[in-house]
């Protein structure tokens, strides 16, 4: 069986494309032809991501910068794509705020911060997005995490917002499914060369054991991800909606494991040395 994944002609947005994963997935996109347009916070960052989608063939690459807590930023931001690319074909959303710490020892304002911008920052993109996006034939990923299911120590504030991003994608894909809008969460794994794998792994005995729980025995690659997210955007997933799918080596069929614990243990050390 042979497979063409051609996304000439089509728009993709993927927001907090412009590093990590996201990044990834974007320039995925851009180097089968399609149309990418990348947003984040940073400046510096978007341009030099949109260089680097027009060097890897996109059909056409822009970006913009907005933060996704600001509903009249994001609007205004895709409203922008939208007058230059028209109806979006696919919307990655994947902005996200993480820090490890206790809940004993987080102000409600950093918890604050997290919900608003992972709970709160889908809100906003799926509100904004929904008028430009194709109907029928859109295809909508979020980009979410294990913390959604499963708990974490020094991540409440994660899985409480994260839970809350995959209900929004259950709840979306039956709201939008008659418009024929599919929209499903991918859950990275354990991935290489990331911000979360250097937080999570930063030693190379960490890594030894994290490889070690990993049935599939490897680290994961971005283009793990962006694969998936090809896959759901391409009509061999014409029929896949509302679902939460993990990209992760069947890692976390084992739970968050010594992950987790290694994480209390390191901020309850922490903790103690500034009493």
């Amino acid at each position: 069986m042979s497979v063409t994944l051609d996304f000439a002609d089509m728009s993709v947005v993927v927001v907090g494309g412009t590093s990590g994963i996201n990044r990834g997935i974007a320039e995925a996109f851009a180097s089968h032809g399609a149309k990418v347009a990348v947003a984040s916070r940073n400046p510096e960052k978007v341009a030099d991501t949109v260089k680097s989608l027009e060097g890897m063939g996109a059909g056409m690459a822009m970006g913009q910068a907005f933060d996704v807590r600001d509903p009249d930023g994001v609007a205004e931001g895709l409203a922008a794509f939208h007058a230059k690319m028209g109806d979006f074909d696919v919307l990655v959303s994947g902005a996200a705020g993480n820090f490890p710490a206790l809940m004993s020892e987080m102000s409600n304002n950093a918890f604050r911060t997290v919900v608003e911008i992972d709970l709160m920052g889908t809100v906003h993109v799926m509100k904004a997005a929904y008028p430009f996006l194709k109907k029928p034939g859109a295809s909508v990923v979020s980009i979410s995490a294990p913390q959604a299911f499963l708990p974490y120590e020094g991540q409440s504030h994660v899985c409480a917002a994260k839970a809350g991003v995959d209900q929004i994608t259950r709840t979306l894909a039956m709201e939008w499914g008659h418009e024929g809008i599919r929209i499903n969460s991918v859950v990275p794994g354990l991935i290489d060369d990331t911000e979360g794998a250097r937080r999570l792994v930063p030693t190379e005995e960490a890594r030894r054991q994290a490889l070690a729980a990993i049935p599939l025995e490897r680290m994961g690659e971005k283009a793990d991800v962006a694969n998936m997210c090809l896959f759901l955007a391409s009509p061999l997933a014409s029929y896949v909606t509302g679902t939460v799918i993990n990209v992760d080596g069947a890692l976390y069929q084992g739970g968050s494991g010594h992950l987790s614990m290694q994480m209390g243990k390191m901020l309850r050390m922490t903790a103690g040395s500034k009493r």
